[in-house]
């Protein structure tokens, strides 16, 4: 007799089965399509490692799921003859949740304002075993892995802890038996022990599962696999479970992009754009989202060769007919025939995103407040597509507070005689609009596009125009807004403001040499004392923040003072300085002019204690007279 080790759960799972006992799902029946759910991957699993491993030993002559109520011992078993599980996998998988992210789970949990919204978080995170808590007591689970001898039983109450012992003997795959409620027998709408409900739940949820699913010797299922049949012949429903199945989630799809292509290689798709943005869209251990099949034979999820990574935000299948089914990793990065799929893929993808753009304004805006910032990574790597990408992008600006602008509609909205495309990137639209920056564009009507996503620092150094139209940034190099004949009317006006300042900017450039590369008067302000500016292949402060986050030493770029020769402060200073430029006051005011207009940009100061003392010292000053 093996010996029966008890065990408690990882802390955070006993939290989460403390949320799934009382019942977050909305509808207790999607525990069925969970559980059946893992029983297909088992089964994928084995198919596909019996391919690569000749000598597993496994038999693969009828791969199923059984389903065996007993109405007596009120218990459901759902069993399946896959892969299985040895006992340390038991352990990591059942017993622990190794996924990041379960802490903004549970959070989120408690603050979902329905249970709806319970259930949408639930299939995000992948945890849909523990569903089975929901409807049971008692859990039990006994498996062998293929290839192994000995099995495993799990046994769990739901009350913090489980069992685990080793068994000589058990059929392979994995078995998970529910002890179901006893009030539940009270409600024949979660009665799960009528043979009934069982067929409408599978029906339902399940009837496009790739292997039979028995109910005794019938078979529920019709096994039709979706992307083999026309659009016109599936319902939106079953696309929607099907959708839910290959993404482990619990939205409805946006779009759903049924594709085949025939001819020399043939291969078929089924692709679905989500509703809502997974948890981890932008974590490091995210998947890709799209299965590979090859002659409905599942090969390996989350096929990274067939999405770019900034089309990680797809989910669904692609079934090859062409393609080796012992396959790895390495050999499909080289296959030429996947690369052609990938690339009519990531087209197909994107005239969907603009059809949706151009006919579907209200889907249109969902996908972009989920995935917007995504697509977006693609204007830095996949050059191919550049333009397409930029096409279906939408942006804020300073034209509506509440729309966002396509550049389509920027360009047609520009001035007469307008040949650039204003942006400046930041933090927040906030941070932006009060940029000093701004001031000139403000005053003449000119819009501007505001940038406050991570990936915009990096694609506006890279793409230098769009339709015909040069992007510049406001807060880099000379901005000379001024007509030809505003140029020719103000030009004697400039020579005299450069005779009265050239004695200040030459004192300050001195004064701060140590901060700026030069100071120089500005055409881009009406308001502001002062800004500083970049040149024009400089990183912008949020660009080298961002490398400096990441562990990656920079030099420190000097960038240039820009004064406004009308505010009163630079005037004061200008006669101050040629008087008496010695005056350690006047180098004070002269670097509080340099930390107020790093302020007024939203970057940070070198050294705010210093920047507070001399402002202390200054009003201080004021008052004493």
């Amino acid at each position: 007799m093996s010996q029966v080790t008890e065990l408690e759960f990882q802390a955070e799972t006993r939290q989460l089965l403390d949320l799934m006992i009382h019942s977050v799902y909305s509808n207790k029946d999607t525990f069925l399509r969970e559980l059946v759910s893992n029983a297909s991957d088992a089964l994928d699993k084995l198919r596909l490692e019996s391919y690569i491993d000749k000598d597993l030993g496994a038999d693969t002559s009828d791969l199923h799921i059984q389903l065996t109520v007993d109405a007596e011992a009120r218990t459901l078993t759902i069993a399946d003859n896959g892969i299985g599980m040895s006992r340390h996998e038991v352990i990591d998988l059942i017993g622990t949740l190794a996924k990041s992210g379960t802490g903004e789970l549970r959070r989120k949990l408690r603050e979902a304002k329905d249970s709806a919204a319970s259930e949408e978080l639930i299939g995000q995170f992948g945890i849909g075993f523990y569903s089975s808590f929901m409807v049971a007591d008692k859990v039990t689970l006994v498996t062998r892995k293929a290839g192994e001898t000995h099995a495993t039983r799990w046994v769990s109450e739901g009350d913090g802890k489980y069992t685990i012992e080793n068994l000589d003997e058990a059929p392979q795959g994995t078995a998970v038996t529910l002890h179901l409620m006893p009030e539940d027998a009270e409600n024949h709408l979660f009665d799960y022990t009528s043979e009934s409900k069982i067929r409408e739940i599978v029906k339902r949820y399940s009837d496009f599962i790739n292997f039979p699913i028995r109910l005794g010797d019938d078979v529920i299922n019709s096994q039709k696999a979706l992307w083999t049949r026309p659009r016109s012949e599936v319902s939106d429903e079953e696309y929607t479970e099907f959708y839910r199945h290959v993404a482990h989630a619990w939205d409805e799809p946006l779009e759903v992009i049924p594709f085949r292509a025939e001819g020399s290689f043939e291969y078929q798709a089924l692709l679905f754009i989500p509703t809502m943005a997974p948890f981890d869209l932008f974590m490091r251990e995210r998947k890709a989202g799209v299965d590979l099949y090859v002659k409905r034979v599942f090969i390996m999820d989350d096929c990274e060769e067939l999405m770019p990574e900034y089309m990680r935000f797809v989910k669904g299948i692609v079934d090859a007919q062409d393609l080796s089914l012992n396959v790895s990793r390495e050999i499909l990065q080289q296959d030429r025939h996947l690369q052609a799929i990938r690339k009519r893929l990531v087209k197909k993808v994107l005239s969907t995103v603009k059809d949706l753009q151009n006919n579907h304004a209200e889907k249109y805006q969902t996908f972009w407040r989920e995935f917007g910032r995504v697509l977006k990574e693609g204007l830095v790597n996949d050059f191919d597509n550049q333009k397409t990408i930029l096409q279906v992008s939408s942006f804020q600006s300073t034209h509506s507070a509440e729309d966002l602008t396509t550049l389509g509609d920027y360009i047609a909205r520009m001035k007469d005689g307008q040949d650039r495309i204003f942006y400046m990137t930041g933090e927040t639209r906030e941070a932006v609009e009060n940029s000093p920056h701004l001031e000139a564009f403000t005053a003449r009507g000119l819009e501007v596009l505001i940038l406050t996503d991570p990936v915009d620092e990096m694609w506006t150094g890279s793409i230098p125009e769009f339709d015909g139209k040069t992007f510049q940034s406001i807060a880099k190099g000379d901005v000379d807004l001024d007509s030809e004949e505003e140029r020719k009317a103000a030009e004697a006006d400039r020579e005299e403001q450069e005779k009265q300042y050239a004695e200040l900017l030459t004192w300050m450039t001195e004064t701060l040499t140590e901060q700026v590369k030069s100071v120089r008067l500005s055409a881009r302000l009406t308001t502001s004392p002062a800004c500083v500016v970049g040149e024009t292949f400089d990183l912008t402060p949020m660009l080298e923040k961002m490398y400096r986050s990441a562990g990656q030493e920079l030099p420190v770029t000097k960038r240039t003072l820009e004064l406004n020769p009308k505010h009163p402060l630079v005037t004061g200073l200008r006669d101050a300085v040629a008087t008496r430029k010695d005056d350690q006051a006047l180098k004070d005011t002269a670097a509080l002019i340099y930390g107020m207009a790093l302020l007024a940009e939203g970057s940070e100061l070198r050294d705010p204690a210093q920047f507070a003392k001399l402002l202390a010292d200054e009003l201080t000053r004021s008052f004493a007279g």
